[in-house]
């Protein structure tokens, strides 16, 4: 038998057959790291952005209405003048004497008046002449309302508090109705009016909230709301005019000025997660979650259901739940049903250097 043996072993090496080597269980791949962001509720709202032309809260071009010299001016360009602040006279002494006149006649047509009612009521006088006294006086009162009507004529006065423009006009020139003498206006709270797709109507109300900025101040916002909406919609562009009030204590914004409007509408509790922890896949999102299991994590691939987005963020609607991590880097070496180990939880509030703790910016695990 131990010949036997010995011949096969010795027909099998002459004939290159090698002896199998010995089966090596597989080690398990070590954990991946990770860096996760907890699902968290936070206030959330959709963003409709636009353009729009600032103007003034109120504004008018000042002209004369007669034809007369200037007689005097009491303003300067850019001046902030008072309601009823006279900024320009007219040559008006004429108009003074025959003021002063009629307000004499007036006053001697008062006092015969009152000494004839005396007498009517001692019955030593008519009625008639009660009546001639009368209608003395009255048409006296009117003489001088026309006349202190075609003074006021000859005096341009603020027709609101405001700031006026540049000055187009000097002492002894002569205007004449439509005459473009300075124009004023109100900008302690500007107009701005957007054109918004009639698509967000049921959407826009009077009060909701907008931020503008202008190239003018860079990253600067102004903040304001929704004060009217346009009854009609153009049905050319199928858009509607929103009129937004901004609030201009500062004097920062002037007329004519275009904005970049954002307005902020249905607020509401929602979950958010950082935009870097989604995956597409074709139309699917999918995000991957670190679960607890033993004494580490375990990948654990997630469809979800977003909705609106902001910088850096995304709302979920379905397929998570508050408090749970979502991978947001790493997530190109994890790998479903894998075990992960959390090196960092991201907050927001550190960069990914500061995350790694190892001067590594700009790598992800």
């Amino acid at each position: 038998m131990t010949r036997a043996w010995f011949g096969i072993t010795l027909w099998a090496a002459w004939a290159g057959v090698a002896a199998a080597p010995p089966i090596i269980p597989a080690s398990s791949p070590p954990p991946t790291p990770v860096i996760v962001s907890a699902v968290q509720e936070a206030p959330f709202e959709d963003r409709i952005e636009a353009l729009g032309t600032l103007g003034a809260n109120e504004s008018v071009a000042l002209t004369a209405a007669v034809t007369e010299k200037v007689g005097a001016l009491h303003f300067d360009d850019g001046d902030r003048v008072g309601r009823d602040q006279l900024l320009v006279e007219l040559v008006n002494g004429e108009q003074r004497a025959q003021l002063l006149e009629a307000r004499a006649l007036a006053g001697e047509a008062e006092r015969q008046y009152r000494r004839v009612r005396s007498l009517v009521d001692q019955g030593t006088a008519a009625e008639s002449l009660l009546d001639e006294r009368l209608r003395e006086w009255e048409t006296a009162r009117a003489r001088v309302a026309a006349i202190e009507s075609r003074l006021a004529n000859r005096l341009v006065k603020a027709p609101f508090a405001g700031v006026v423009g540049l000055r187009n006009i000097s002492v002894g020139a002569l205007v004449e109705p439509g005459d473009l003498i300075t124009t004023l206006d109100d900008v302690s709270v500007m107009k701005l009016d957007l054109a918004v797709p009639s698509i967000y109507l049921a959407s826009l109300a009077p009060g909701l909230g907008v931020d503008a900025v202008t190239d003018a101040y860079g990253e600067r916002g102004f903040s304001g709301e929704v004060h009217a909406i346009d009854s009609r919609v153009d049905p050319v562009t199928r858009s509607v005019v929103v009129r937004v009030l901004l609030d201009n204590a500062e004097g920062l914004l002037k007329p004519g000025m275009l904005m970049q409007v954002t307005l902020r509408k249905n607020p509401r509790l929602t979950l958010v997660i950082p935009e870097g922890a989604l995956m597409p896949v074709g139309r699917d999102q999918f995000v991957l979650v670190a679960v607890p299991a033993g004494d580490g994590h375990r990948a654990q691939r997630r469809a979800v259901r977003i909705g609106s987005r902001r910088a850096g963020e995304v709302e979920v609607l379905e397929g998570l739940v508050a408090g749970e991590l979502v991978i947001t880097h790493g997530t190109m070496r994890a790998r479903p049903g894998q075990p992960v180990t959390v090196r960092a939880v991201d907050d927001g509030s550190r960069s990914l250097a500061e995350l790694l703790g190892d001067g590594t910016a700009g790598t992800s695990p």
